[in-house]
């Protein structure tokens, strides 16, 4: 049986006071989704290494988390948080170099520039390398941090909220890039329409604690998401043979 990528076991903690296990296999997409103060940010946070489990353990590719250096870990974790603002002075292509630094003792130059530019080109930011970060847009930043991710050549890419305060066109570029990428991702996310589009799990809390677990259409169309988010869903085929997903509020 392959090692997973990642495994919570009987993991607890002060927001998730249940105890939740998983398993993450590598090059999952998933999803975790739930109402505000579910936990989410917290679980990505343990299986991140950020923090620490009350009980239970976090284990990635089968060596225990809390053995692990932050260097370690960053070997094969790369982190996105929806409130990483690097300073707005500094130059994108520089910023995006910061990628390789948990390898600065191991890389060759070689190495680091075939990374870093494989990521500038998935992300498209290449016009963007000579200008301050601070100058870029909302969907332009956002696409350059994932670039500075993806330097780091990570296994796991772990995302809190990633789309929060970008327009749709923007979102919708962002998410197909995340649905391109060959490792496992991760993501925290509040707009459940957003899911489909990179995620083939999904997992669902709530009250700090893992209510459904499965595949994005099984838990879509679940009755206990739909009763904790009060929403009723529909999968509408289109014109050009593709499908998406129409959520309506149910009345109150």
């Amino acid at each position: 049986m392959p090692v997973p990528a990642l495994q919570a076991d009987a993991v607890t903690h002060s927001v998730l006071p249940e105890k939740i296990s998983l398993i993450v296999a590598r090059h999952e997409h998933i999803a975790i989704v739930g109402p505000n103060g579910a936990g989410k940010s917290t679980l990505l946070r343990l299986l991140a290494g950020l923090l620490t489990p009350e009980t239970g353990q976090i284990w990635l590719k089968g060596r225990a988390l809390c053995t692990l250096s932050r260097t370690d870990i960053a070997q094969h974790i790369a982190w996105l948080s929806q409130t990483d603002r690097p300073a707005p002075e500094i130059i994108t292509r520089d910023y995006i170099a910061l990628g390789r630094l948990p390898f600065r003792h191991t890389s060759q130059a070689k190495q680091d520039h075939a990374a870093i530019n494989t990521a500038i080109e998935h992300c498209e930011v290449a016009s963007l390398l000579d200008t301050p970060f601070g100058k870029l847009s909302g969907g332009e930043q956002q696409r350059v941090m994932l670039a500075r991710c993806l330097a780091q050549t990570p296994q796991i890419l772990l995302l809190d909220e990633p789309t929060n305060h970008l327009d749709l066109a923007a979102r919708s570029r962002f998410l197909k890039l995340l649905a391109q990428l060959p490792c496992t991702v991760i993501a925290v996310l509040h707009d459940l329409a957003l899911v489909p589009q990179f995620a083939q799990r999904i997992i669902l809390l709530d009250k700090g604690q893992i209510i459904l677990d499965g595949t994005t259409e099984d838990v879509l169309f679940s009755p206990q998401l739909q009763a904790v988010f009060q929403l009723s869903v529909e999968k509408v085929s289109l014109k050009n043979g593709q499908s998406t997903f129409v959520f309506t509020a149910l009345p109150s």
